[in-house]
């Protein structure tokens, strides 16, 4: 189960490939519309680069909410 989740807002990103190209644990992958996609939630280590490095605040990484 994935600890962390990484949304990306479609509308602000340019598909620049900044957090693909920096993500340690290859979570992301550009898709169809050439815009970043988490693929590998699972994967993901909470590192917050993605997020970091967006030039335009595209993606978020938050703490996922595990049910009791």
């Amino acid at each position: 189960m994935a600890k962390f989740t990484v949304s990306i807002n479609e509308a602000w990103c340019k598909g620049c490939g900044l957090c693909i190209a920096i993500c340690p644990k290859k979570v992301l992958e550009f898709n169809e519309r050439v815009k970043s996609e988490p693929v590998r939630m699972d994967d993901c280590i909470g590192c917050h680069q993605c997020e970091n490095i967006c030039p335009d605040l595209a993606v978020t990484v938050k703490e996922a909410k595990l049910d009791a």
